[in-house]
């Protein structure tokens, strides 16, 4: 046990003697030691951060229930959106909401539209949401809501418009546009040139779910403007069920009700929109590989030349009688201080860096916490940088350790 103790001791006074000999080199090993762990964490951050926006979107509908005809297929078509193939959506969400657990159902249909500024030619596409009124769809942040949906007037689409709409905080800085502005809309570009809209609020509701910038209007002017009266289109049916009510139960209730549609609570829904993206999927999941992988293959080889620049220090020390069992202890002391203080340098950089990456991130594209981290991800980092880096380090000092101190020397 004594022996032991003072070949510890002994290992840790080279130790700091070769950190004081090498600072610069060893300084150095730990800055890329924390970039390598930073890289790692980022690049992580990104792939779960992809794969968790998706779902986060649909958490902040605050709907319980989604109804769907058939499969909830994305569409690219003017900056994105889907699909509208339930049709009816007016009837069929009013049959609904006579459930006695139902509180809200509310049709929601999402369009490409054409959008000019009254100071402008020129026209840009964006997704335009319907929706049936204001109330508790959409949340406003400056200004006014929609002031109900008079246009429809039971069906006859023979009401007065109420020619309001409502825009994302992105929408009004990409058009340089405010409340009180008005544009014209139309989901083609000779119904653009006819239909004009005052801007009455700013919400970020469905720039939040669906990611691109949008504008909201009432439902019945979106058909409207985009021709659809006649079928009454949505691309769901959202359900917001009764305090203290059963998610499953109304949920089963409203299958055997309507089995021609498909009626899935959030996280199927989700589960759903995303079940064809296998793209985005992989890419996400490719990120995370990537990101241990790059680590790993950093740390190791970053710990491995500064090893192998001290051969011949260590070399010298073989000369003289020291053991290759205490210059391997020496080697490992190196690796796991290089590793332990870079990784936690990585890590502490890595809270700064998410959240200037993330503002980045929303102001080019419109999606806010793109990178997102978890404690796993943290402690992934640190133990990559502390375990493979006391490997890669005592992996070297052991070869160099096999080799002759006179040819190291030479």
């Amino acid at each position: 046990m004594s022996r032991a103790v003072i070949r510890l001791r002994t290992a840790g006074s080279l130790t700091v003697a070769q950190f004081r000999q090498h600072k610069l080199q060893l300084t150095l090993a730990i800055i890329g030691v924390a970039l390598a762990v930073l890289s790692m964490t980022l690049l992580a951050g990104a792939g779960i951060g992809v794969l968790e926006t998706g779902e986060q979107g649909f958490d902040a509908a605050e709907r319980d229930l989604w109804v769907t005809s058939g499969e909830t297929r994305i569409t690219s078509a003017g900056g994105g959106g889907f699909e509208n193939t339930l049709y009816n959506s007016r009837n069929l969400s009013a049959e609904m909401e006579a459930h006695e657990d139902v509180q809200h159902a509310i049709p929601l249909a999402f369009d490409t539209v054409y959008v000019s500024t009254n100071h402008s030619d020129e026209f840009h596409t964006f997704v335009a949401t319907g929706v049936p009124g204001g109330g508790p769809v959409v949340q406003i942040t400056e200004g006014e809501g929609i002031q109900g949906d008079t246009h429809y007037a039971n069906g006859t689409y023979e009401g007065e418009m109420t020619r309001e709409v409502v825009i994302d905080k992105e929408t009004a800085d990409s058009l340089n546009i405010s409340t009180g502005d008005t544009v014209n809309i139309g989901g083609s570009l000779a119904a653009a040139r006819q239909n004009q809209f005052t801007i009455v609020g700013i919400s970020p509701t469905f720039e939040r779910m669906l990611g691109t910038p949008t504008v909201t209007m009432p439902l019945s002017e979106l058909h409207q403007v985009t021709g659809t009266t006649q079928t009454e289109p949505a691309t769901f049916i959202t359900i917001t069920i009764e305090d203290g009510a059963s998610v499953n139960t109304v949920q089963k209730d409203l299958e055997e009700a309507y089995p021609e549609y498909e009626i899935r609570t959030n996280q199927e829904q989700l589960s759903a929109v995303l079940q064809e993206q296998v793209l985005l999927l992989a890419a996400a999941g490719a990120l995370v590989l990537l990101a241990i992988g790059s680590g790993i293959a950093l740390t190791i080889s970053l710990l491995s030349l500064v090893i192998h620049q001290q051969r011949q220090t260590f070399a010298a020390l073989t000369a003289q009688g020291i053991s290759r069992s205490l210059l391997v202890s020496t080697v490992i002391g190196q690796g796991f201080i290089i590793g332990l203080i870079g990784g936690a340098i990585g890590i502490l950089l890595t809270v700064p860096a998410v959240s200037i990456f993330n503002r980045l991130a929303a102001a080019i594209v419109g999606f806010e916490g793109l990178l997102q981290t978890a404690p796993w991800i943290y402690g992934t980092g640190l133990g990559i940088a502390v375990v493979v880096g006391t490997i890669a380090a005592a992996t070297a000092g052991w070869r160099i350790s096999r080799t002759p101190p006179l040819e190291l020397l030479h």
